[in-house]
């Protein structure tokens, strides 16, 4: 029997036996818990989305990314959320919420009484989410992959359920035995807290549909951009409304148009003494109302009529089966189990798909194009993800991968410049650096960009050697001029940002990341022939060195060398005392010289030498990371020394999980030949990811922290951009499987393994023959195989990986 095909039926038997457990109430082979980030800033949220969906509806309560684990109140159910986002201009549009109550002049809801956002008094139930927001109860809330359950208290007991397919999703209210009439309030004037919305348009189409469009201002001061939705019930509402700041409007059908964050939204009244429930089956677009409608068509309508809430449910649950049975884990209690997949299942929730289920995309000249036998994807958190969640993607979803490598490089197609952090049909010029490069390069030496490599090539040179023209919203590499003629980029707080971070902001950090990026772009250009470019970038990778003084002193441990900011003449960055401490921000983007200094991946010989040799190196990572400390109580250690708050990334000389410049750090001892204390350092990190809802460590960052996570318990994890390499360390589980392209396997096994002790590679084989080197290439994982490392209780400091020979080098061209 082909490959392909056992694979097949192997994995629609791990679904069924996952459908049978879960009914049984068996162990989950595959266990997924969505309130896992959902406190602590880990910004996920529990509700329901397909893997790379493009609509979610989940709970909105206080928080500015949706759902707060320990908030009390339910706002509604909105219909679009990004997973561990840290700007507070996010999601949440349309919520919907099911009430009781009388509709009407002098009613509960006083449709009599203008309506304000704010109301005078907590008995002011106007048409305000705040006002009207729902008390619930844990108990009972159901998150798994594909659904989400909860048991509103207020308004007489409500239960609510949601599922979601790609395009479509599905909500069910079912109100309390007796209650003889339900709203659902359909509020298009607000969304989460702090995200503004700008301008809303709606139509009550017939007593079962209703359609409309949302837009918003998004993302830390971004631009504005539109939702379009449309929403059907599987039963007709019998009343209904539309509110504004006048007032409520009996019977108004629209079209009602709101605008400058004022009251808009619908009531819809149901007769419930034949149903108690009542489903909502709703599309969104990001094009206009027919891409809602033809959405809504594909995948939430069966003929004419809407899909049933559980036949959708069940299709969504099997779909999320599908994707978690690609990696199969052995060894751990299933609380390890179900924080690993909970990992896998937030590194598959996104890029977001863009394009309608009939091809069409709002592209970033906000014109309408259309992808032909491909999927164009939207939201792109590159200052996050080329770190590690492009490498998974890369090494699980091939194909997807290649969408959305040919999805970013339409950006610059369409909007002029390759995005940076790209939020919907837009750049939103979040965060600083050069993230795109390593994106990217990494995809092409994937292979995801093959076919397109020197398009690919013409846009990255574009971008590391120029600067966009004003009149283009992208900033790409803004502080360019200084870099490509003194080789930094200076530090200019009062630098003109067209959005909220500009490069020179944070001229150090923006300097490195252009320098690790040269580094990667140079591997590319020399294996495409482009021989000078790559001497050239070369040399840039090495533009790290100018910010490294020598001088510079961390006066609490006497340590010398430090990167530093410098000016635009040139001279070092001091503060008003004409000091300079390293463990300050200024220069630095969310860290400090001390977590920067690491972020020299292309040039680890030089940052050795530069710190004084290998055994000085080796003392600055035990201090930074606090190694003794760990070795003593992991678990203490790791939330004394390294995590103080979710946003502790400044004033600190630490390591610090929750922030994405230090993720690579661990692996820095494997790179200078101290490989057992990178396993110290991971199996510490890992009692920060638990099973409950402070259970990521910081924000998750679409995907980031999850990978991170994955990549440390499955053993591997991403050298520098471009190498194609794949650092090897202890694994956390005793065995794992991994599926790849065209039906092949990576086996990885680690007999000793055990979740929460710490155990060290002594030796590894690939493919029945012994490996002395610490990675493997990229190349190699893909011809699949088995991966076996031989663990013991004690480091070996003269084995495996300690040998200089078996340690990667900097590519050709970085001087030593």
């Amino acid at each position: 029997m082909p490959a392909l095909t056992i694979r097949s039926r192997w994995v629609g038997l791990l679904a069924l036996l996952a459908t049978v457990a879960h009914a049984a109430g068996a162990p989950d082979p595959m266990p997924v818990n969505t309130f896992i980030g959902t406190q602590d800033e880990g910004n996920t949220f529990p509700g329901a989305s397909a893997p790379f969906g493009m609509i979610q509806v989940s709970p909105t309560t206080d928080h500015y990314a949706g759902y707060r684990y320990s908030d009390k109140r339910i706002r509604g159910f909105g219909h679009f959320y990004l997973s561990g986002a840290g700007c507070w201009e996010q999601g949440g549009q349309l919520p919907v919420l099911p009430v009781t109550g009388r509709i009407g002049p002098g009613g509960d809801f006083d449709t009599a009484k203008p309506q304000t956002i704010d109301p005078k008094s907590e008995d002011d139930r106007s048409f305000d989410a705040k006002s009207y927001a729902a008390e619930y109860r844990h108990e009972g809330e159901v998150g798994q992959a594909g659904y989400y359950k909860v048991q509103l208290t207020s308004y007489g007991g409500i239960t609510a359920e949601t599922t979601a397919l790609t395009r479509a999703a599905a909500e069910r209210y079912t109100f309390a035995t007796g209650t003889p009439t339900g709203h659902l309030l359909l509020n298009l004037g607000q969304a989460n807290e702090r995200h503004n919305v700008v301008g809303s348009e709606v139509r009550v189409l017939d007593d079962r549909s209703v359609e409309g469009k949302i837009v918003t201002k998004s993302f830390c001061g971004g631009a504005q951009y539109t939702t379009w939705f449309r929403m059907v019930f599987d039963q007709p509402f019998v009343a209904h409304g539309i509110w504004d700041d006048q007032g409520g409007h009996a019977g108004a059908n629209g079209p009602s148009q709101a605008g400058d964050q004022r009251p808009h939204g619908v009531w819809l009244s149901f007769d419930l003494k034949n149903n108690l429930a009542v489903t909502a089956i709703s599309a969104i677009s990001h094009v206009d109302a027919e891409g809602a409608r033809v959405n809504l068509r594909a995948e939430g309508m069966t003929g004419n009529k809407p899909v049933s809430f559980d036949a959708m449910r069940e299709q969504a649950q099997t779909a999320w089966q599908r994707e978690l049975s690609s990696v199969r884990i052995e060894g751990g209690s299933q609380d390890d189990r179900t924080v690993f997949y909970t990992a896998l299942y937030h590194v598959l929730l996104q890029p977001l798909t863009g394009s309608d289920a009939d091809g069409r995309y709002r592209g970033y000249d906000d014109a309408i194009h259309t992808a032909k036998g491909w999927t164009y994807y939207e939201f792109f958190s590159l200052w996050d993800t080329y770190r590690a969640q492009n490498q998974m993607l890369a090494l699980l979803r091939p194909q997807r991968a290649r969408d959305i490598a040919n999805s970013v490089l339409k950006t610059r197609e369409e909007g002029g410049w390759l995005v940076k952090w790209g939020y919907a049909n837009f750049d939103s010029n979040v965060m600083t650096g050069d993230p795109v490069t390593p994106f990217l390069v990494d995809l092409w030496r994937f292979g995801a960009l093959k076919g397109r490599e020197k398009e690919a090539y013409a846009a990255l040179r574009e971008n590391a050697f120029g600067v966009p023209p004003q009149r283009i919203r992208a900033e790409g590499r803004a502080g360019n001029p200084s870099y490509l003629s003194q080789g930094f980029v200076q530090y200019d707080r009062g630098f003109v940002a067209k959005g909220m971070d500009i490069d020179p902001h944070h001229g150090a950090s923006a300097t490195l990341e252009y320098s690790l990026a040269d580094g990667a772009l140079s591997v590319m250009a020399r294996s495409l022939g482009q021989k000078k470019d790559a001497e050239l970038l070369d040399q840039r990778a090495l533009n790290w060195r100018k910010l490294w003084d020598a001088s510079a002193m961390d006066a609490p441990t006497g340590l010398k060398g430090f990167p530093r900011a410098r000016l635009l003449d040139g001279s070092w960055f001091t503060d008003l005392e004409g000091k300079y401490d390293p463990r300050g921000e200024r220069g630095f983007h969310e860290g400090t010289a001390w977590q920067y200094q690491w972020l020299v991946r292309q040039d680890i010989p030089g940052l050795v030498a530069a710190m004084g040799g290998q055994e000085k190196a080796a003392q600055r990572l035990d201090l930074f990371f606090d190694h003794d400390a760990l070795l003593a109580d992991p678990a203490a250690a790791v939330r004394k020394s390294w995590v103080v708050g979710p946003y502790s990334y400044y004033s600190q000389f630490r390591y610090n999980p929750n922030n994405e410049p230090d993720l690579h750090a661990p692996w820095v001892y494997t790179l200078i030949g101290q490989p057992w204390k990178t396993t110290t350092v991971l199996r510490a990190a890992e009692t920060l990811f638990g099973n409950g809802p402070n259970g990521v460590t910081g924000n998750d960052d679409l995907g980031t922290m999850s990978a991170w996570y994955l990549f440390s318990a499955l053993g591997l994890y991403p050298d520098m951009p471009g190498s194609g390499r794949f650092l090897l360390h202890a694994p956390r589980f005793a065995r794992a499987e991994i599926d790849l392209a065209s039906g092949r396997t990576l086996r990885i096994e680690a007999p000793e393994a055990r979740p929460g002790e710490r155990r060290f590679v002594q030796s590894v084989n690939w493919g029945g023959r012994p490996l002395e080197r610490v990675w493997l290439d990229w190349e190699q994982l893909q011809a699949a195989g088995t991966l076996a490392f031989k663990l013991t209780a004690q480091p070996d400091a003269k084995g495996w990986g300690t040998h200089g020979r078996d340690l990667p080098q900097a590519p050709a061209g970085i001087a030593p």
